[in-house]
């Protein structure tokens, strides 16, 4: 792990609910991505970057272990598990608060990119920097 986790409990909301009574499976990988952005801005790494490069998805990986209901409370953590030349791996784990026990876990492969081209560019120093690590 590189990053300190970032941790954020909410409360399921019925607009996250499917048919089958259940957290619907496309509402993680929302949460991830919003999870990844919140954890990115508070260590400064919007500012790191700068306006000509952004991180864009490659993949997510999503693992159920529980279904999830309306009105429970969950606590969500993020982190960077490594950081390579133009990709990062960032790792998620949704717990439910009531009994601890593990919900879902997730990663995401991220690539930098320049906003231009679209094509992956190194990141750089000031951007491995927010994480707390050297490049790997």
């Amino acid at each position: 792990m590189l990053s300190p986790t970032y941790t954020k409990t909410f409360t399921i909301p019925q607009s996250a609910i499917d048919e089958n009574g259940h957290v619907n499976n496309v509402a993680y990988v929302q949460w991830m991505q919003d999870l990844a952005v919140e954890h990115y801005a508070s260590i400064g790494g919007i500012e790191a970057q700068g306006a000509d490069a952004t991180w864009v998805v490659r993949s997510h990986r999503v693992e159920y272990f529980l279904p999830t209901y309306e009105g429970e409370e969950v606590e969500a953590r993020t982190w960077v598990e490594n950081i390579q030349r133009v990709r990062s791996l960032r790792k998620y784990e949704f717990v439910r608060k009531a009994d601890g026990k593990t919900l879902v876990k997730g990663e995401t492969d991220w690539v930098f990119v320049d906003v231009k081209s679209g094509r992956p560019v190194a990141i750089p120093q000031e951007v491995v920097g927010v994480f707390g690590q050297r490049e790997k």
